[in-house]
């Protein structure tokens, strides 16, 4: 591969020239400039981005954190950051932290060194240290879903709170009588949002109970374990609302294993619009995030933040929509 020291050498100009004339900064004559890109056209020099970038200019590359890539709900968003930047000429770096604080921070201290123009985070563990840090450092950042403590920098997520009350109302007009709540990690604010929307929504009827909570991780097994520990507790529920739908799926295994019929016996909604939720048996009810959307927005608000060099701290909620599928109908449709 070519480098600008063998342009500048076929050209018969400095390196310094050459630099002027790729990054468009300071005057080179006419002459010398024909020179430069006909040399660069002669041995087919690419300019090194990362290099550029950090000699000041943009690198046209920003990084998108997951914890976890084989959750359904990140795909999507990952595709829809990916478009939005693509459309701007960016390039995406996608990073997997498998949840794990340790390997975010390798990423995030790789990052730093200032490859990218800026980092969409859609992970569990980015501390309230990470963001001042990366702040005090310029870089630009957008938080999705997921939000440290104290908000330093924008955030897009959905109505987690008031979809939540929005399934739990769907519970009863379809008929429950006794719904249960299968609840994500509490150190997150959408799964905290979404208890409180269960909690104020049925703390006032007689039945409400506190043991009608179980904690099921976000994850497939995690859903699947708390129906079984529900049932110890309270085998007369008739409704239950995940968290969201990864839990629903492992909580339709469990009722499926312990002979409880969905819907005739329990109406189960989860929470995220993911596509497996289409693919159970019966299709899972749902509250849908405009997952896409979500993360086109946030690739748009962070190239902003890049162009204008102006770091805000806004909050962006997006609507959420009920979608009634098999697993909640009336039960004298089912």
């Amino acid at each position: 591969m070519a480098t600008i020291r063998d342009v500048a050498r076929l050209a018969g100009v400095s390196v310094a020239t050459v630099s002027r004339v790729l990054n468009q900064n300071g005057y080179v004559n006419k002459e010398t400039e024909q020179k430069v890109r006909k040399a660069i056209e002669q041995l087919r020099y690419e300019p090194n981005a990362v290099a550029r970038g950090l000699a000041g200019k943009q690198t046209g590359t920003i990084a998108l954190i997951l914890p976890d890539i084989t959750n359904p709900f990140f795909p999507e968003m990952a595709r829809g950051v990916e478009d939005a930047a693509q459309a701007q000429g960016y390039t995406v770096i996608l990073c997997n932290s498998d949840d794990q604080g340790q390997k975010e921070k390798s990423y995030i201290e790789m990052l730093r060194k200032k490859y990218v123009d800026g980092i969409i985070f859609a992970s569990n563990t980015l501390g309230q240290e990470d963001v001042e840090q990366m702040r005090s450092s310029n870089i630009p950042l957008v938080v999705l879903d997921r939000a440290p403590t104290r908000q330093l920098c924008s955030v897009i997520r959905s109505q987690n709170y008031e979809g939540a009350k929005l399934a739990v109302r769907h519970l009863l007009d379809v008929g429950c009588r006794k719904i249960a709540h299968i609840y994500g990690p509490q150190e997150l604010i959408t799964a905290k949002k979404r208890l409180l929307g269960y909690e104020e929504t049925v703390m006032h009827f007689p039945w409400y109970s506190p043991s009608l909570m179980v904690p099921g991780h976000f994850r497939v097994d995690g859903g699947f374990a708390a129906v079984k520990e529900l049932w110890k507790r309270h085998p007369d529920v008739d409704g239950i609302f995940c968290g969201n739908d990864l839990m629903a799926v492992g909580a339709l295994k469990a009722l499926y294993q312990l002979g409880v019929r969905v819907p005739e016996d329990v109406a189960l909604i989860g929470f995220d619009g993911i596509g497996l939720t289409e693919l159970t048996q019966p299709e899972l009810s749902t509250v849908a995030q405009p997952i896409y959307e979500m993360g086109s927005l946030a690739a748009k608000v962070l190239m902003e933040t890049i162009e204008t060099g102006v770091m805000e701290a806004k909050l962006y909620e997006l609507e959420v929509t009920l979608v009634a599928r098999e697993s909640t109908k009336r039960r004298a449709e089912a």
